[in-house]
């Protein structure tokens, strides 16, 4: 994920009209530690693209699915340890992908040295 998208940049009440809800739903998101935003140091919230996002999801959950927000918690959780194991599985898949491209080289290494040693 790129570093502009986790950058602070919205106050609650910038963040609470993107979203389409009450700053107090962003609070209330907060307090069960669905969202947690930056603070400054005047204690003031800022919220990033993601954590927007991320209040957008919720908000779906709740009122498109009557996903309740003990229910929201769970499906977050799950979806972002899918997200983990997604990404582990990339990063294996990528290195795994490495080492055979290595082993290529040394295969057609071998193949070019033996082609030479028989002409």
């Amino acid at each position: 994920m790129s570093r502009a998208r986790e950058e602070p940049l919205y106050m609650i009440s910038v963040a609470a009209r993107l979203v389409e809800c009450h700053p107090q739903t962003l609070r209330q998101y907060e307090d069960l530690g669905l969202l947690v935003p930056v603070r400054t140091s005047s204690n003031q919230r800022l919220y990033s693209d993601q954590d927007v996002e991320r209040a957008r999801q919720i908000r779906r959950l709740t009122k498109d699915l009557g996903v309740n927000l003990a229910g929201v918690e769970v499906v977050l959780d799950l979806l972002d340890k899918m997200e983990s194991i997604r990404q582990q599985m990339q990063e294996r898949w990528e290195s795994r992908l490495r080492q055979m491209e290595k082993e290529m080289a040394l295969l057609r290494d071998k193949v070019r040295e033996y082609a030479r040693e028989s002409d």
